[in-house]
């Protein structure tokens, strides 16, 4: 979806580099989902085929803990099975949160469902400010869809908030409308059809004004409540995480009954992210059962946004550095840059950004790593190993970048924040 996006804006930009088309270019939806759900098809195909090679029972049914050692499962025919094993592992994972407003379930979905809807979602209403709910509301409008997102209060919590707000302008100069701070109080059915036509009820925290969206569709991403509910958690003594529902583990996934684990999501105080689940998952069971003694390092974990304009970081936020480390231990070299890509379709680049958060007590050890620009995600994956190797500024400044490329601007930053120097990109 993220990439439809993106070669819509690359249309855009296509005529400027001498590409000569029609000028009516329109999306089908339609055609986009059924290829995205083909694509899931295959891979959820690929991973059956790869458990029966791997002589791995699986069972479509749903469990229950009857004691630490022993599993109830019921298939959707009613069928139960009893199982027992001497390691239990849980993975449950997150399913999405509806806020407790009227019409919310009955006229609201969620990303589970945008994905896989078979008509086009016309005019939509995001609400949350979760990277779920902006990397939506970017591809939906990438694909030239009118996208209103409402936001409670700050965008991406848990991220840099500089970082963060240049995503959200960049989203705004390219037309998502952005309501905040702002809450939905209702949702209303005006009309059936395909799509159905749709009435948000909001309210504006800073004034109390109460105003209204009609829309075709309205998605909402504000929080994900772990599937650690009716699985018999509470029979064999798991313990959870009262405000959370999550399961609390050592730095070993070990639960609080020695012999069930909890890997992924559901895993009180740990990253959300799919490949985190994976890795701590593949060494558990090399802990298990192939003698192994190394844990999941949750520390330094490269992640990226896919908003149009992608966020990719590694490590602190520059606030979360200054409250480990204190202001005056901190020291941040920034730039803004122009990517090449930009220049001859006089694209707006005023958003492209770039920072290193250095530990000055420590050799300048670089603490986070930030970047908002195209192809973040490749770029924030390259530097990750550096950085979990401990990586200083000292290192950055000693590698040759490869010009022109985003990823350069990280070997050439001079200027500190401190200093308050103009740090306005001059050229690619």
């Amino acid at each position: 979806m993220h990439q439809a996006a993106l070669l819509g804006h690359g249309m855009e930009d296509a005529r400027m580099y001498g590409w000569d088309f029609d000028t009516k270019v329109e999306h089908n939806w339609a055609k986009l989902r059924e290829n995205v759900q083909n694509h899931i098809a295959s891979l959820n195909w690929g991973y059956r085929v790869e458990l029966r090679d791997k002589k791995v029972l699986y069972k479509n049914a749903t469990g229950e803990l009857l004691d630490a050692h022993t599993i109830k499962a019921v298939d959707k025919k009613g069928k139960v099975t009893q199982m027992t094993a001497q390691h239990i592992v849980l993975a449950t994972g997150l399913r999405p949160r509806y806020p407790d407003i009227p019409g919310a379930k009955e006229y609201g979905i969620t990303s589970d469902d945008l994905f896989s809807l078979e008509h086009s979602p016309g005019k939509t209403v995001v609400v949350g400010a979760s990277y779920v709910s902006l990397e939506c509301a970017g591809f939906l409008r990438g694909v030239g869809l009118d996208v209103t997102v409402l936001v409670r209060s700050i965008l991406l919590r848990g991220f840099d908030q500089q970082m963060a707000e240049k995503i959200g302008i960049d989203m705004q100069n390219h037309g998502v409308r952005i309501k905040r701070p702002a809450i939905p109080t209702k949702v209303e059915l005006i009309e059936e059809g395909t799509p159905r036509k749709l009435r948000v009820h909001y309210k504006l925290l800073e004034t109390g004004e109460e105003a209204s969206i009609e829309c075709n569709t309205v998605m909402f991403a504000i929080g994900r409540d772990p599937c650690t509910q009716g699985i018999g958690l509470e029979n064999v003594g798991v313990k959870l995480n009262p405000k959370n529902g999550k399961v609390i583990a050592g730095d070993n996934e070990q639960s609080s009954v020695p012999n069930i684990y909890a890997i992924g999501d559901i895993l009180d105080g740990k990253l959300e992210l799919t490949p985190v689940a994976i890795h701590a998952g593949r060494l558990l069971a090399q802990r298990l059962y192939g003698g192994s003694n190394e844990l999941c390092d949750y520390v330094n974990v490269a992640t990226t946004v896919f908003t149009p304009m992608e966020y990719g970081c590694i490590g602190l936020s520059e606030e979360d550095a200054i409250a480990k480390y204190g202001e005056d231990d901190i020291e941040v070299y920034h730039s803004n840059y122009q990517p090449l890509e930009y220049t001859v379709p006089k694209r707006d680049s005023s958003e492209c950004y770039a920072k290193l958060i250095c530990n000055k007590s420590d050799n300048e050890r670089v603490v986070g790593f930030h970047i908002v620009g195209p192809n973040a995600g490749e770029v924030t994956q390259g530097y990750a190993i550096a950085i979990k190797l401990g990586a200083t500024k000292k290192d950055f400044d000693r590698t040759v970048g490869i010009h022109p490329t985003v990823s350069e601007i990280f070997t050439t930053l001079l200027t500190t924040k401190r200093s308050g120097a103009d740090v306005a990109a001059a050229g690619c």
